[in-house]
């Protein structure tokens, strides 16, 4: 590992030569054309010749010709019944393997791993609840061609039984809300719709029934799939199939109603590994029996619930070191280096149990295998979901996922069916995605082996098409994405715990000094003291404008804002108008809007800082606030 790091620094006179094709073609993320004319999809593009797997389950259909207009499938059909239209893009797939593109369908989502997943022919993705309010924005760019990633469909955030944060400041958008009433519940629901939630996601199983029953009555009349882990004790999968869910991400919960032992209390220390070790075969049947009459998916994760067990464990941990150890130059020019060393660390030991412990959790392992092989001949969908995080790598783990499942006797096809077409359908967007069809978008991977044959075949990929255009496969050095996210590190206002520690601090101090005591009232001058208070912002409003919009106003809320209080916008000095000591009025010149991002805001106070108040708590500038600039339409 050490050396991987060493050679990262050497490498570095080889990234420009590399990567200096993609960096024209790709910059910073973003199509390049968007920074002058947005790039288009070609008129015509077509796929002559291939063997066609479209995604429905039936019998593979060779010699295709698949014509693309725009963004969308306009005819798929046999050689030598339709033509090629003269001018077209052709790409000659003989001998190749055609399939939709491939769904990551559980993935806390970094910004890191765009150009990975495209590369692996994952063209999609759905996120589990954690992208905050940059996750609308940063997919809206995506769909349009205006960065380079899969389609991230997101839930925005999330219901928990303990509010992340917990400081009272966070936004609705903050993934982690945990509403104190069914009315609430509905409020979350209304929300993260009115932020562009494509589904709504529930975490935990241990809130009030009535909060599960009202959020899932709000998310049906807007018509938001939901996704339940029903981990009990109070939201069961049985619950959860019964409010209509989509989806049980990690299949959450189906250990604790198959066992043959109740769990009757929350510290009970059984995992599901042993959970599943003494599965109850009825419980199980009449369990299966529910979840497929109504249609509910399972995302089991296999690799993440049940690490260590996995026959293949030792080659998923030498194939993801040699991921790293032969990545692309330009790639690790970019990718952080404590996330591979996250990613590795997993490979230390070997989870489980050593022992009887081990054993005991190794037929949990084979029992979960087998219920879920159960419910998938049962006509049950399967969704192979990699939980991709900062401890997995982006595509290696979906494949190794699908390993799994083929362990699990799972077929190649009902694999390739749950990582397109039963993925679409979970979030309702198969009437455009998931199978090659006319009419649908086209999202399409080639690859240059039968995936039939072996599920790992999809690792050879030749081409990939998003939204009707050919992807550069490859390595920009300079990528980075106009909306940065970072998992479930998006807040609109950064730093909260700190603010929340902070106050009472600000507001208790004594002296002669400026100690920051309850800020001055509407229309009286702010304080101007000779030792400066140490600034901090509590809330911004408005979160999001549109990119061109004219020169608007931005309230920022906080305290410790003094007479000689500077903000700065992306760096640059605005100008303000002091309602009080604790709210401020920002003048954004319509000339700063014209970039989309996630652009940051800080109030820095002039030195020198007071000694307690000041010095002990920062260097005179604020936490950051963030404005969001997305993309006009």
């Amino acid at each position: 590992m050490e050396n991987l790091l060493r050679g990262m620094s050497r490498r570095s006179s080889l990234r420009a030569a590399v990567s200096g094709a993609l960096a024209l073609t790709w910059l910073s993320g973003a199509v390049p054309g968007r920074l002058g004319a947005q790039a288009q999809a070609p008129a015509v593009l077509v796929i002559d010749g291939g063997t066609l797997i479209d995604g429905n389950g039936g019998t593979p259909v060779t010699d295709v010709v698949i014509v693309v207009q725009g963004d969308r499938i306009s005819s798929v059909s046999r050689r030598g019944q339709a033509a090629i239209p003269p001018n077209a893009q052709v790409i000659r797939a003989d001998g190749k393997f055609i399939l939709p593109g491939l769904w990551d369908s559980q993935v806390s989502y970094n910004w890191y791993y765009g150009e990975v997943m495209l590369n692996y022919g994952i063209t999609s993705t759905i996120d589990v609840g954690i992208a905050g309010e940059i996750g609308a924005p940063h997919r809206d760019a995506v769909h349009k061609g205006l960065v380079r990633g899969p389609r991230p469909f997101t839930g925005i955030s999330r219901f928990t039984t303990e509010p992340v944060g917990g400081t009272g400041l966070e936004t609705p958008g903050t993934p982690g809300r945990t509403p104190k009433s069914a009315q609430d519940a509905r409020e979350l629901v209304r929300a993260w719709t009115g932020l562009g939630a494509d589904m709504i996601q529930f975490a935990e199983g241990g809130l009030p029934m009535e909060i599960y029953q009202a959020g899932a009555d709000e998310a049906k009349k807007l018509g938001k799939p939901t996704f339940m882990r029903a981990y009990g004790p109070i939201l069961g999968p049985r619950e959860a199939a019964m409010l209509g869910t989509r989806n049980l991400p990690h299949s959450a919960g189906i250990g604790r109603t198959v066992a043959r032992t109740p769990v009757t209390s929350e510290d009970d220390p059984r995992n599901e590994a042993d959970l599943f070790s003494e599965m109850d075969e009825a419980k199980a049947k009449d369990l299966i029996q529910l979840l497929v009459r109504s249609n509910v998916a399972l995302t089991p994760t296999f690799r993440a619930t049940y690490g260590g067990f996995q026959r293949d464990w030792d080659r998923f941990a030498q194939e993801d070191r040699r991921f790293f150890d032969t990545a692309d130059p330009a790639l690790l020019a970019y990718y952080p280096p404590e996330r591979i060393e996250t990613t590795l660390a997993i490979y230390r030991g070997r989870p489980g149990g050593t022992g009887a412990v081990r054993e005991r959790r190794l037929q949990g392992y084979r029992n979960a295998l087998r219920f879920h092989k159960m419910f998938a001949d049962a006509g049950g969908h399967l969704i192979p979901g990699a939980n991709t995080n900062p401890t997995r790598v982006p595509g290696n783990s979906l494949i190794h996922e699908m390993v799994i499942f083929t362990e699990a006797g799972i077929s190649p096809m009902q694999i390739i069916q749950g990582a397109t077409k039963w993925s679409a359908e979970t979030i309702d967007r198969g009437r455009d995605l998931g199978t090659i069809e006319a009419g649908k978008l086209a999202d399409l991977l080639i690859v240059n082996a039968d995936p039939l044959q072996n599920i790992e075949n999809l690792r050879q990929v030749d081409t990939v098409v998003f939204n009707g255009r050919r992807v550069p496969l490859g390595y920009s050095a300079g990528y980075n994405p106009v909306f940065r996210r970072e998992s479930e590190l998006n807040a609109p206002v950064e730093a909260l715990l700190w603010v929340n520690a902070f106050r009472p601090v600000a507001f208790g101090g004594s002296g002669g000094r400026f100690n920051g005591n309850r800020p001055v009232g509407p229309g009286r001058p702010l304080p101007n003291p000779v030792e400066s208070p140490q600034p901090a912002i509590e809330a911004i409003s408005p979160l999001m404008v549109t990119e061109g919009s004219p020169t608007m106003t931005v309230t920022l809320r906080g305290f410790n804002f003094v007479r000689r209080s500077q903000v700065l916008f992306k760096g640059v000095p605005v100008p303000y108008t002091a309602v009080s000591g604790s709210e401020l009025q920002v003048s954004i010149d319509a000339s700063l809007l014209r970039e989309p991002g996630w652009h940051e805001l800080v109030v820095r106070n002039p030195w020198p800082l007071h000694p307690e108040i000041g010095l002990q708590w920062g260097n005179g500038t604020s936490n950051k606030a963030h404005l969001i600039v997305r993309f006009r339409d």
